[in-house]
């Protein structure tokens, strides 16, 4: 029996005691879910709710009377074998050993779908992450957002919600200048602007510029006068960067559906449609030769410029009309990933989001992320051998492997600092934790394998009544909880939920194998025992694969 299936079992109860008139309760104070969790103390049961503490004082009862009538109907069911009382109404549940057992028949024959659920259905998500600017290779803040929203985005999809994984393209601004200036200066041979970059990627772009145009059979960028010449390396600088960062992307398991260009919101004239829009609510008004949004109005510690008062747009306009755009497109809501140097932006895109009539926090959701430092031989690692001035994504992945690299940005929360061990990484041992959980996994499969040496296998039927040890227990369990697990962490935008839970999962598969066995000893045969176990054990790769899956991260058959 899931957690789920119990709640259900609970929820019934209550029915049929408003029905029957035991309980005073009308059916519409029933809760649709009964939330049960596992007690802390594991000597009390198998689970437990609160629903008799949450409900007393509706049906005019006290918490334990309520209880005692409801454990007195609950104790009738089949798949359970006790119902205990504890403090102010607390009702603790024990499974039978069949029905608790039951589970890892659930989970084979579910595959990849256990866990999946419809929390999230009907939900249209854009959800922007990366977004780094095209002027250089992704940096290791990027990297944290390249895993933490690709995660996000399959945990979302998971719990039924439709998602558009989006990059914005910021190809409309001075960054982009000074990109260009700095390929410029470096396919002259001059040092780059004061305010340009460095690094050895400029010089492989500028190269690459030059080559190109050599094959193409048009003129050397370098003899052009130099306003054409820095337009050329603007167009395929810009270019050639953008798909090294894609493919970057890409190789780390992080693709998008759509890659939106920030200067088609200016070509298109959806900025000047937003804010005529936000005119026509009366959000903006006019003052010094300016065009304002009247941000205060929503929290904002002052109004918002978007149009300047030489009549160009400012860089908040292009944030308004690209929010519109999003909300025209279908999304319920949009969610942005940004970093932890946006945190001054909050209040004014949650300030234009209620301008817009929508629900901030609802609607429009930012998550700030924090630093990211690489740690090696106890030092931090601070500068790229080939971006110069920033440690990159590349940088991560060469020294510990896609499958690490993600793991290790997704298991801290987004909004706590993480500092990566390199060396910690490299090691094949259980203080690395992406290694623990893949090597769980590998340990799983390596059991099967045995198993079917041995000639224990799954189709000679299965007894869940023969999973009746606690290590069974333990791990029936943490099984259970997957589902939930998954649910949460897509509500909560916490992916390192799943990375916790997988290592917990992987600790508790370990201490399962160390006093079970699925193959029998020696010359002994093969009993209902070993087989029921085998299916608890092909239950757990199921549950690891998907979860890792989740996360992005391999799920290897050996290591």
């Amino acid at each position: 029996m899931t957690p789920e299936e119990l709640a259900n079992v609970i929820r019934h109860a209550l029915i049929s005691a408003a029905s029957e008139q035991t309980i005073s309760l009308n059916e519409a104070d029933i809760p649709q879910v009964v939330k049960v969790e596992r007690p802390r103390n594991r000597d009390h049961g198998d689970w437990a709710t609160n629903v008799a503490m949450q409900l007393a004082k509706k049906a005019g009862m006290a918490p334990r009377d309520f209880a005692q009538v409801l454990a007195g109907m609950l104790v009738e069911h089949d798949g359970i074998d006790s119902v205990d009382i504890a403090g102010p109404g607390f009702i603790n549940i024990r499974l039978g050993a069949a029905s608790a057992g039951q589970l890892a028949q659930t989970i084979v024959d579910e595959g990849a779908s256990y866990g999946m659920n419809q929390t999230m259905a009907g939900t249209h998500i854009n959800l922007e992450y990366v977004s780094a600017n095209p002027t250089g290779p992704v940096h290791l803040g990027g990297a944290r957002w390249a895993a933490v929203g690709d995660s996000l985005a399959r945990l979302m999809v998971a719990s039924g919600a439709q998602v558009t994984r989006e990059y914005y393209f910021n190809d409309h601004g001075s960054q982009i200048d000074r990109f260009s200036r700095s390929l410029y200066a470096r396919a002259m041979g001059q040092e780059a602007p004061e305010d340009g970059y460095g690094g050895q990627y400029i010089a492989e772009i500028a190269d690459q510029v030059r080559a190109d145009a050599a094959q193409a059979g048009d003129a050397d960028p370098v003899t052009l006068p130099e306003e054409d010449a820095v337009e050329v390396f603007r167009a395929r600088g810009v270019e050639l960067m953008f798909a090294q960062i894609k493919e970057r992307l890409h190789d780390f398991r992080s693709d998008f559906d759509v890659f939106f260009h920030e200067d088609s919101l200016h070509e298109s004239g959806a900025v000047s449609r937003a804010i005529e829009r936000l005119r026509e609510r009366g959000e903006v008004f006019d003052e010094d030769g300016a065009v304002w949004l009247r941000t205060t109005t929503y929290g904002d510690d002052k109004d918002r410029v978007l149009i300047k008062s030489d009549g160009q747009a400012a860089y908040f306009a292009g944030d308004v009309a690209y929010y519109l755009d999003k909300r025209q497109r279908g999304a319920d809501v949009a969610i942005y990933l940004l970093g932890a140097d946006h945190h001054g932006y909050i209040g004014r895109m949650m300030a234009m989001c209620e301008a817009f009539g929508d629900t901030p926090g609802d609607n429009m959701q930012i998550l700030i992320g924090q630093m990211v430092n690489l740690v090696k031989n106890g030092q931090p690692v601070r500068m790229s051998k080939r971006a110069g001035t920033i440690v990159t994504l590349d940088d991560l992945v060469e020294a510990v492997g896609v499958d690490a690299a993600r793991y290790s940005l997704v298991r801290v929360s987004m909004d706590s600092n993480v500092d990566i061990d390199l060396d910690l990484l490299t090691q094949h041992t259980n203080e690395n934790p992406v290694y623990y959980v893949q090597y769980a996994h590998a340990r799983t499969r390596n059991v099967a394998r045995n198993a079917a040496e041995h000639g224990v296998r799954r189709e000679d039927g299965f007894d869940p009544s023969q999973l009746n040890t606690s290590a069974d227990a333990e791990l029936l369990g943490a099984l259970a909880q997957f589902p939930a697990q998954i649910a949460q962490a897509a509500q909560l935008r916490e992916p390192h939920r799943v990375a916790r839970y997988l290592e917990s999962l992987a600790a508790t598969y370990h201490a399962w194998y160390g006093v079970n066995r699925v193959t029998p000893r020696g010359d002994d045969p093969v009993d209902a025992g070993h087989v029921a176990r085998l299916w608890l054990n092909d239950a757990v790769t199921q549950v690891l694969a998907t979860g890792l899956g989740l996360l992005g991260v391999a799920a290897p058959e050996r290591m």
